[in-house]
């Protein structure tokens, strides 16, 4: 797409600035575990339950995700088949996060963010150099490549979506919570939040020049690739690199800091989701368990989501639509309710609202995307339908709800 790719990570930062300067603080205070636990504290436990059930729907895709992008790195290495690479990722992924903690799980993402920079930056200078630097690639893609914000492959509707559907994932998402829950202090959350956010922009444009190199460097990767759509061929634009123009000891380098970025955003995740599949729905109908058998409770639910995953990853082996699937259903159903949460007196929403806008929203965005999926509806431009039914279910029914008990109130008075 060119320069406007660079989006993809931009919304992630932009979410990231909002988080740090307006909602870090606030998340930090309540001294929680989980997102689903702020929820609860927000609008009660059915919608604490509500939340939990989808959150981990939503990030089971997520987990898919990094098991493909995991299994489309070692085929430049391995020749074995795709969907074994990805059998094999899913289970390191699953013993990674079950013999560790989120302790550990900080500690090794803070190396594995080192060896990530080093990698890219180290691809970035022999794609450029292999390019004829930034005036090469200048001269040998269509000037369109170099517009921005958009152009006429990545238009504003689909940055609208992206910024509202992704971004917000990074302003309220369960793996980030988990993070700023464990912060020293409400200062140390959005220090945390603002920095990453900062750290997020020049990497966005690093990545993006890296791919149009290869745009240059492979311009028929897709005719390698057949039996892949043009998105899915383009996710082994990086891979491709490694493999055909680094060094072969500068290239186990670099793949080691692609499987590290990987890891790090698998083992966060698998270890959030465990951790909500364990205490905001298990532990909910077995009350007084033993702090052992919790954390089996975790182990067991992280290999139990780990092979949904891995499912999924077999059935769709894309990492940008799985990512999407998960983002949508997300922000559709959690975001908007968990931010008015904030502010809930001044809004006046209440628990009825957040559990119709959490059930409905996340609801409708799954249900149009398995109808899309099944061939089953045909209308475009449906992204943001749920996010839509979300919000007018939260103002409704708590405008509903309380006029109804104003109103029962006042029969009672008289």
């Amino acid at each position: 797409m060119g320069l406007p790719g660079a989006w993809w990570l931009l919304v992630g930062a932009i979410g990231l600035l909002i988080l740090g300067l307006f909602f870090a603080r606030k998340v930090r205070k309540g001294g929680l575990y989980t997102l689903p636990e702020l929820v609860e504290k927000q609008y009660g436990s059915i919608a604490g339950v509500a939340a939990s059930i989808l959150i981990v729907v939503a990030w089971i895709a997520i987990v898919a995700a990094q098991i493909i992008a995991a299994g489309k790195v070692l085929t430049v290495f391995i020749p074995f088949y795709l969907s074994q690479l990805m059998a094999i990722s899913a289970f390191v992924f699953v013993l990674y996060t079950v013999l560790g903690g989120q302790y550990s799980v900080i500690r090794t993402d803070l190396v594995q963010f080192g060896i990530l920079m080093l990698g890219i930056l180290v691809t970035l200078g022999y794609v450029l150099s292999r390019t004829g630097g930034i005036g090469g690639l200048t001269s040998a893609l269509p000037s369109d490549y170099f517009t921005f914000p958009t152009n006429s492959s990545f238009e504003w509707y689909p940055l609208v979506v992206l910024l509202i559907l992704t971004g917000s994932t990074y302003i309220v998402g369960p793996d980030i919570y988990s993070r700023l829950f464990c912060a020293r202090n409400e200062k140390v959350a959005r220090v945390s939040a603002i920095s990453a956010g900062l750290v997020a922009i020049p990497i966005a444009f690093v990545i993006v020049l890296i791919g149009m190199g290869a745009m240059v460097l492979f311009p028929d990767l897709q005719a390698q690739h057949p039996s892949l759509s043009m998105v899915q061929a383009s996710e082994l634009a990086f891979p491709t690199v490694i493999e055909s123009i680094l060094p072969m000891g500068v290239a186990g380098l670099v793949a080691a800091s692609l499987l590290a970025a990987i890891m790090s955003s698998a083992d966060t995740v698998l270890l959030t989701t465990g951790t909500i599949f364990s205490q905001d729905i298990y532990g909910r109908f077995s009350r007084h368990i033993s702090e052992g058998k919790s954390l089996m409770i975790t182990r067991v639910g992280v290999a139990i989501i780990g092979a949904a995953a891995l499912l999924i990853a077999w059935q769709r082996p894309g990492i940008i639509s799985s990512l999407l699937l998960a983002y949508t259903v997300f922000t559709s159903g959690i975001v908007i309710p968990v931010v008015a949460g904030f502010y809930r007196d001044k809004l006046k929403v209440n628990a009825a609202g957040a559990i119709a806008a959490i059930i409905g929203g996340g609801g409708t965005a799954l249900a149009i995307n398995r109808l899309q999926a099944a061939n089953l509806l045909e209308v475009e431009r449906l992204e943001l339908v749920g996010l839509g039914v979300c919000v007018v279910l939260l103002f409704g029914v708590s405008w509903i709800t309380r006029m109804a008990g104003f109103a029962m109130q006042q029969g009672s008075n008289q």
